[in-house]
């Protein structure tokens, strides 16, 4: 489930690979996982809101988002910046002998599963969904090791236990799971969901748990090591799709898949080319960024830069930035003027003297004159909105635009920045004026209509929409990164081949 601008990291992006999706002719020998569809509600969204503001300094603190996310190699970091309060989708499974049913998001950003614990006394979401008795279960085998897992929006901790795991129509045996005894956030509190189940690597496997799926693929209960995803975005409540394990239902999409590797094991992370607004470059991404296919995210989650671009276009509220156009106003003749001396864009920052160069890309200069309350620095700020005016200026440029009209433009940009993990509100009778955004995976473009990326909250003449786009910045060289949530998901069928390393994505029937 659902993660924390910094220079462009150049990759190098992979070939195109039209690999025959594994037994597409034949729907037997699957196991299939029924996924009820929650409608976003008010509640939902005001609990989102709240669990945001209540996770963020925590995570700004602890995953070192000023200078770099999280210690080289740590892979805990994109998990610990989910917020699963806008999560629609939940499947249930059975716990136990007898089996004790559940209800879970299936969560590819995530490895472990954890359900609310019998012996869970002090938090108050333990009261308000089903718990996990082992003293009813003739399987249950002890455990006892401590468990936390952090996430973006609080904690959950509690101890490992091990029991059979009932997943549609097979059963996955001595299965470690996580008996949850804490569950502080508002998060869980109001969730339609009782547990989280991840169908991520065990690399990222809190414990280094055997997550539920290598062991259906191990124990011989699906006939290929393959899963894949269909949301019925079409479903306002009730069955809301399906997760089809041991291959795909060719009745779910239409044509091919376009396969790429995984390149990240730990989260379902590949390369990614361009990002396009209404058919024209974004720029930021034209050297290739990364992205995660993340069924446990609801939106879309990526750049500022991006993000702020993609608000304008299409009207989206945004929170201004007191820094952005003081960078601007300051500081917004100079860059300009140097993009036309034709500077290397990634020193132009340093060059002014509101970075420092690394080699590779500008960081803050660690003069904290002035700190702010979540232990951001004013340094490490103005450099950031530097670096994402200079994307913007480049982007203007290759259009034409004159000087005049980029610096108006950019402090129109600055008005648009969302607020991290946050969301924002567009006009709903504006939707047919709005551009597409589209992503480059493997070659091909992937279209998004705004039909396809604005959620409507409501009916009638009380509906709200909100953009299907929020902002997260992971800096190099884990990044820039992209969440591609179930706003993409839902769209295009996703198909995760666990015995190739690879995910596909195809239209969505």
């Amino acid at each position: 489930m659902g993660m924390k601008g910094g220079g462009v990291a150049a990759s190098v992006l992979v070939s195109l690979l039209l690999l025959p999706l594994v037994a597409p002719a034949s729907a037997e020998g699957l196991v299939r996982i029924g996924l009820k569809k929650k409608p976003i509600d008010e509640n939902s969204r005001l609990a989102a809101r709240l669990s945001s503001e209540e996770g963020r300094v925590l995570n700004d603190r602890r995953y070192g988002l000023r200078n770099g996310l999280g210690e080289a190699g740590a892979d805990t970091d994109i998990i610990a910046l989910k917020n699963y309060m806008n999560a629609q989708y939940f499947g249930e499974i059975g716990i136990g002998t007898p089996s004790q049913k559940f209800t879970v998001i299936f969560d590819t950003g995530s490895s472990n599963l954890w359900i609310p614990s019998a012996k869970c006394y002090f938090s108050l979401a333990c009261f308000f969904h089903s718990k996990y008795k082992a003293s009813q279960s003739s399987t249950y085998k002890k455990n006892g090791k401590h468990a936390d897992i952090r996430y973006g929006t609080g904690a959950i901790s509690g101890f490992f236990s091990e029991d059979h795991v009932k997943i549609g129509g097979v059963v996955a045996e001595e299965q470690a799971f996580i008996e949850a005894t804490r569950e502080p956030s508002v998060t869980f509190l109001v969730a339609k969901f009782d547990g989280i189940l991840g169908l991520g690597f065990q690399e990222i496997s809190v414990g280094n748990a055997k997550p539920v799926w290598y062991n259906m693929v191990e124990q011989g209960l699906v006939k290929e090591p393959v899963f894949s995803f269909w949301f019925n975005r079409n479903a306002d409540e009730g069955e809301g799709g399906e997760i089809v394990f041991g291959g795909a239902d060719p009745n779910h999409y239409k044509g091919e898949h376009t396969f790429v590797p995984v390149t990240h094991k730990g989260y379902w992370q590949f390369d990614m080319g361009d990002v396009l607004i209404g058919g024209q470059s974004s720029g930021f991404c034209s050297g290739g960024c990364s992205a995660i296919a993340d069924s446990g995210t609801s939106l879309i989650a990526g750049p500022t830069t991006i993000i702020a671009e993609i608000n304008h276009k299409i009207g989206a509220s945004g929170v201004v930035s007191q820094e952005c156009k003081a960078v601007v106003a300051q500081y917004g003749q100079q860059i300009l003027d140097l993009l036309l001396a034709e500077s290397q864009p990634a020193k132009i920052c340093s060059q002014i003297g509101l970075c420092t160069f690394d080699g590779s890309r500008g960081v803050g200069i660690g003069i904290e004159s002035v700190v702010s309350d979540n232990g951001i620095s004013r340094s490490d700020a103005m450099c950031s909105t530097c670096e994402m005016a200079v994307v913007w200026m480049q982007n203007q440029l290759r259009q034409n635009q004159t000087q005049e009209r980029i610096l108006s433009y950019i402090n129109e940009l600055c008005e648009r920045l969302p607020s991290p993990m946050g969301e924002s509100s567009v006009d709903c009778n504006s939707l047919a004026s709005m551009p597409s955004v589209s992503f480059t995976i493997g070659g091909k473009t992937f279209v998004l209509s705004a039909e396809q990326y604005i959620l409507k909250v409501g009916d009638g003449v009380a509906a709200q929409c909100i953009s299907g786009f929020t902002a997260l910045d992971v800096p190099p060289p884990r990044g820039p990164l992209w969440i591609l949530g179930d706003v993409f998901m839902g769209v295009y069928h996703t198909v995760f081949d666990y015995g190739n390393l690879q995910v596909g994505f195809a239209e969505a029937a």
